[in-house]
């Protein structure tokens, strides 16, 4: 049997399995996330499986970088990662995914056993602003970008508007005007 049909055998059965189940997403055929504990359990952590082309001969791409881990200490997730790894090795050549969520839902205390919510979030808050920090710079670049104006362009703008860059009061009073002799105002009453 080929890795695809070996592959579309576990889709069938994880979708069976899995259906109506909230933890359980589905991102692509080959990428699955699911999610460990329940909503607002501070130590619920989020699991994504992604299947390379010859899975289960060779093992799949097991990710903890979603946003929702990242209250999650890096040291804890490469903890996790690795308790993962060895159940791949026990499984390899075999259909994985459900036998790791299920893995990874039994021993979700285990492997959380060092977390601790209190103290990580704000580390993962300074990680956020580091990233976002560099983002901001390019952003501004583009709107430099965008305010250069042909000659034309800005005779065209400088006709319309006042000294402020502002148009004039009373600029669409024509419309208004036009407007009202259509429908009729309450003057005419």
């Amino acid at each position: 049997m080929g890795a695809n049909e070996d592959q579309e055998m576990e889709l069938e059965a994880l979708r069976s399995i899995y259906e109506g189940d909230e933890s359980f997403r589905e991102l692509s055929p080959v990428s699955f996330q699911y999610r460990i504990g329940e909503d607002g359990d501070p130590k619920a952590f989020l699991i994504e499986i992604s299947w390379t082309e010859t899975y289960p001969q060779t093992p799949p791409v097991i990710s903890m970088n979603a946003f929702f881990n990242n209250t999650i200490s890096s040291a804890v997730k490469q903890s996790i990662l690795a308790k993962l790894q060895e159940a791949v090795e026990v499984n390899l050549g075999t259909a994985m995914t459900y036998t790791l969520f299920e893995y990874a839902k039994d021993n979700k205390e285990q492997f959380m056993e060092n977390h601790h919510p209190g103290n990580s979030t704000p580390t993962p808050v300074a990680n956020i602003i580091s990233v976002e920090t560099p983002s901001t710079a390019p952003s501004s670049k583009k709107k430099d970008k965008k305010e250069q104006l042909s000659k034309a362009q800005k005779r065209k703008l400088a006709d319309k508007t006042d000294h402020k860059g502002e148009l004039p009061r009373g600029w669409n009073w024509v419309d208004v005007v036009k407007h009202l002799s259509k429908t009729g105002s309450k003057d005419d009453e």
